[in-house]
């Protein structure tokens, strides 16, 4: 019994699909957004988006200060755009916008707009980390 032509052009059509699109997907797919305010840490979230110009200029200094405080402090990114839950959740009204938790997981402070390097490292101290 010899297989379908037909047949086997279609079976090795779906595989290709399947290994062009659906594999590189899974593959390369974005690591979940991290678990905001990480536990038993004091936390500065910055729900902000990847084109949104103040959120660019703050961009390397939350990449510095994630690399200075790592282990001491979790400074997070969050991108609003292409993931609207945590806009909603922390009831945000604006980009960007920092939000300082403790260390039990308690909102302590607030802020819309630019945030200074100086100012995140002023209110990181303020919160006790060193």
């Amino acid at each position: 019994m010899k297989p379908n032509r037909f047949k086997v052009a279609v079976i090795l059509y779906g595989l290709s699909l399947l290994l062009l699109f659906v594999l590189p997907a899974a593959l390369f797919a974005a690591a979940p957004p991290p678990e905001v305010p990480v536990k038993r840490m004091v936390t500065m979230v910055d729900l902000g988006a990847k084109k949104c110009i103040p959120c660019k200029m703050m961009a390397p200094i939350l990449e510095k200060l994630e690399k200075v405080y790592a282990g001491r402090a979790a400074i997070v990114f969050l991108d609003v755009w292409e993931d609207p839950k945590p806009a909603h959740r922390f009831s945000i009204r604006g980009i960007p916008t920092q939000i300082f938790f403790d260390k039990k997981g308690k909102e302590v402070f607030r802020h819309l707009g630019f945030l200074s390097e100086e100012e995140i490292v002023r209110r990181l101290k303020d919160m006790g980390v060193k």
